[in-house]
């Protein structure tokens, strides 16, 4: 009898599961010769027509004339430079004293993704971060990293990103060596591309040496657009496409990871950054402004962005003040930031209804890609924003964590995602990079020169997927890249 009864739950999950993913509803057939309705419309009805440089940077078709001084203020900040303390101006001193970029758009370049430097010693601010961490060294440091409370244990010295930047009258950090090394990869017609893999050292190191165990992680800007919108998809929406027992057999699981919420003082789930490990806008800005640019705020008070072990860093001015709210970055200052980064439109599909976008479509789905890379969702109603509200959009993610194998891992786990894991990157936007960014480097640090490129160095969970890539006849696969540079 117990044996029945374990048998009939497990139907019932996996119907469940059936019924979720679309298996069981014709309607959800796709018809590969028409496209989708409003499949054009990649972030809702607030998407905009542009296909140019600025295509990152427009606002939503759909915020109300009353809010759109709020986005163009908060676009003024957003590519504001902030220089060091004192100044003649409180609204933008108090830079540093260590920092990676002098601005937020320094990084995003136009709104889109930043790329790898081929130095990091010239005069133009960094346009990757290094990220460093340490294994636990202690009880307290272990049941911090178990709390959640904390996503990694930052180096004692360095702490916890690299800054390559100093003001005046002291040193930088040091500087970001990178190397690579090409390995080749065959398709199975024998087309050969070589791949690049990226060795990372540091160098100049003006504060002494890195813990003998640091972890390091290279990372890029990602683009800033549709961020309102991924905000406002519902938490169960995302969490329905977690699949940890692989009841559908595709190899493809997915884990959501839960990080602390600075506002709520609690557990959220992460939907931001390449780990999933920001779970808002707001988090994601207050941080990037200390991390980055040493810039403190309510959220984070530290008047300086120096460790213990710095000594001379911490005998520098900071640019505090009470015009804004006491700290160097205001609360209305910081919430125009969050505004603007919120209603960033994502630009219309190109094309989405041409014959080889469209079979290039079918090679993306029969190849396994849509397991993650999930096309749709529906917004949440949002009653305090009704351009953000009850949207039908097309981001191409899951915004779960995937184990992508050994040859992307860093080995730097955030909150509940390992050294493996990475959040599915959005593909919306993805064909403009070149015309908006001024280069086609994709993954988390930019080693892939082209879409292919990023394709090939999928494993893990979407070896399966990669694999069938390989097996595709050229004429499919350049269907394929059609329709992913459509997006």
């Amino acid at each position: 009898m117990f044996f029945l009864k374990k048998i009939e739950l497990i139907f019932i999950v996996l119907l469940l599961h059936l019924l979720q993913v679309g298996y069981l509803f014709s309607e959800n057939v796709i018809n590969y010769d028409i496209p989708e309705d409003y499949e054009n419309l990649s972030g809702g009805i607030g998407s905009t027509t542009s296909s140019n440089k600025n295509s990152f940077s427009l606002p939503m078709k759909n915020i109300n004339q009353s809010n759109k001084i709020d986005f163009f203020i908060g676009n003024s900040l957003f590519q504001r430079n902030w220089v060091p303390s004192p100044a003649l101006t409180k609204a933008s001193d108090g830079l540093g004293p260590l920092f990676s970029a002098s601005s937020c758009q320094s990084c995003h370049i136009s709104d889109g993704r930043g790329h790898p430097p081929q130095t990091f010693t010239d005069s133009k601010p960094s346009l990757m971060a290094i990220h460093l961490s340490i294994p636990p060294q202690n009880n307290e440091q272990a049941l911090a990293l178990k709390s959640k409370h904390i996503k990694s244990i930052p180096d004692p010295i360095y702490g916890s990103q690299l800054s390559n930047f100093a003001i005046d009258g002291i040193s930088p950090e040091g500087e970001i060596s990178i190397t690579y090394e090409f390995i080749p990869v065959m398709f199975d017609n024998g087309k050969i591309v070589s791949l690049r893999k990226p060795l990372y050292s540091i160098t100049n190191k003006n504060y002494g040496d890195l813990h003998p165990e640091i972890q390091i992680s290279a990372r890029v800007a990602q683009p800033m657009i549709g961020l309102g919108l991924i905000e406002n998809i519902s938490e169960l929406d995302i969490l329905k496409n977690i699949d940890l027992e692989d009841i559908d057999g595709d190899g493809i699981t997915g884990k959501a990871n839960y990080v602390w919420n600075k506002l709520e003082k609690k557990l959220s789930l992460g939907r931001f950054g390449w780990k999933a490990s920001q779970p808002n806008i707001y988090q994601q800005t207050v941080d990037a402004l200390f991390e980055d640019m040493g810039l403190s705020s309510t959220a984070i008070p530290f008047s300086d962005n120096c460790t213990v072990n710095q000594i001379e860093c911490k005998q520098f001015q900071n640019g505090n003040s009470k015009e804004y709210d006491g700290f160097e970055v205001s609360n209305d200052q910081i919430d125009l930031i969050v505004y603007y980064s919120k209603h960033l439109s994502v630009p219309q599909r190109r094309g989405h209804d041409n014959k080889d976008v469209l079979a290039g479509k079918k090679v993306f789905f029969q190849s396994g890609c849509a397991s993650c890379h999930t096309p749709k969702f529906q917004t949440a109603k949002n009653e305090n924003d009704q351009s953000l509200s009850e949207q039908l959009i097309w981001p191409y993610s899951d915004f779960l964590l995937h184990d992508m194998g050994e040859d992307l891992a860093d080995d730097v786990g955030e909150f509940l995602a390992n050294g493996n894991e990475w959040r599915t990157t959005p593909l919306w936007g993805i064909g403009l990079t070149n015309k908006v960014s001024g280069h086609t480097n994709f993954l988390h640090d930019g080693r892939a020169r082209n879409i292919l490129e990023a394709i090939l160095w999928h494993g893990g969970e979407s070896k399966k997927s990669r694999d069938n890539v390989l097996n595709l006849s050229n004429n499919d696969l350049d269907k394929l890249l059609i329709f992913l540079n459509s997006l």
